[in-house]
């Protein structure tokens, strides 16, 4: 592997020799490096899902010597949408931050949907290799805004723009989505990389018990913390399947690195009934991991109370129409009905550990 230079829009922040991080400035280098030195798993992490169909076909395209990893990544310096790290060869001293930023994306249809017409089209650059995440989705430019457009089945969808008007609802910090035709799209929350979004897992590695989590964001940031525990509420009422160290995080100040909170809510297209109809009370591990992390933290939570009319609303506003079986009638009633069930199932376990608010309410511990 070449030797590197790691940077935070155009100020040097480590140097990568033998694929290790040497940190120049360590109050802006990402928080993976200021416990670990193995720069090339972090740059195999921003790469492109090998196993999405479209990125087979988005690197034949644009012509990749190898389909590995660390060539996507490297195709493109590194950089992403979402934050303003990249890298350069150690010696280059002529490309600047300017040059590899994205501008425009002349291949969102291919990674979306394997667009043929894009087979037509001469190799460039896209931020399509550094869109990370299992599922079909792409970058589009609309109105000076990217927007991450994401395919998927209806009860997928569905399941996501539900998720999505709930959290609203309860008034959590989360990203904006929109049903667009036969997509969904999720807007940058990052604005442009005004602000650097950094994964977790640069700072609890792949931990997945919520009090060792809450622990180790606590020992950084205790304001982090308490917003991790919304999201963990959040995440047991919404029956989130497929939160992970890579669609949470933090927030960061691109210029000084300082923290400034926890990341909006993103990427909830495994919840609800996503995964088909739940046949059980609400009682799974989302469920019992939040009390524990509550009997942990031995303080109540205060949090706004679902309006039964409301969520039935805006279940039956969502346009994508989950499938109908011999059990499952009216699908969008039946996952209305399972979040107030859930809600209820939260604060039966959790007792007096959760304080209901109602309208204008603010979330969060006293």
């Amino acid at each position: 592997m070449q030797d590197l230079l790691l940077l935070s829009k155009d100020t040097p922040v480590a140097i990568i020799r033998n694929g290790l991080a040497e940190t120049i400035v360590p109050e802006r280098i990402p928080f993976y490096f200021r416990y670990r030195s193995d720069a090339k798993k972090w740059l195999e992490s921003r790469a492109i899902d090998s196993h999405r169909i479209n990125s087979r076909l988005l690197k034949k395209v644009l012509r990749l010597e190898h389909k590995d990893d660390m060539t996507a990544v490297l195709a493109v310096n590194a950089a992403t949408i979402t934050d303003n790290y990249w890298v350069k060869p150690f010696d280059d001293n002529a490309l600047s931050y300017s040059d590899v930023r994205f501008k425009i994306n002349l291949f969102d249809k291919l990674a979306l949907y394997g667009s043929v017409e894009s087979f037509d089209l001469p190799p460039g650059r896209t931020p399509e290799l550094t869109n990370t995440g299992s599922f079909e989705k792409c970058w589009r430019m609309e109105n000076g805004q990217w927007w991450m457009y994401k395919a998927g089945k209806q009860e997928e969808l569905f399941s996501e723009m539900l998720a999505f008007r709930v959290g609203s609802m309860l008034g959590f910090s989360i990203a904006e989505y929109e049903v667009a035709g036969d997509y969904i799209k999720s807007s940058d929350f990052t604005d442009n990389a005004r602000v650097d979004f950094e994964p977790a897992e640069g700072i609890i590695c792949d931990e997945f018990n919520y009090v060792k989590i809450y622990q180790m964001l606590k020992a950084i940031d205790v304001e982090i913390a308490h917003q991790y525990v919304l999201m963990c509420y959040y995440d047991g009422l919404i029956f989130n399947m497929d939160r992970h160290e890579y669609n949470f995080g933090v927030i960061r100040n691109s210029d000084s690195g300082a923290l400034l909170s926890l990341a909006p809510f993103f990427d909830h297209n495994i919840v609800l009934i996503a995964r088909g109809y739940p046949g059980n009370e609400p009682k799974d591990m989302l469920i019992t991991d939040f009390v524990e992390l509550m009997k942990y933290i031995d303080k109540p939570i205060h949090i706004r109370k679902l309006d039964e009319n409301e969520v039935k609303s805006a279940a039956l506003s969502v346009p994508n129409e989950p499938p109908i079986t011999n059990e499952i009638s009216a699908p969008k009633e039946f996952a209305a009905q399972y979040l107030l069930s859930r809600e209820k199932a939260l604060k039966e376990h959790c007792g007096e550990l959760i304080q209901y608010l109602m309208k204008g309410g603010f979330n969060g511990f006293r």
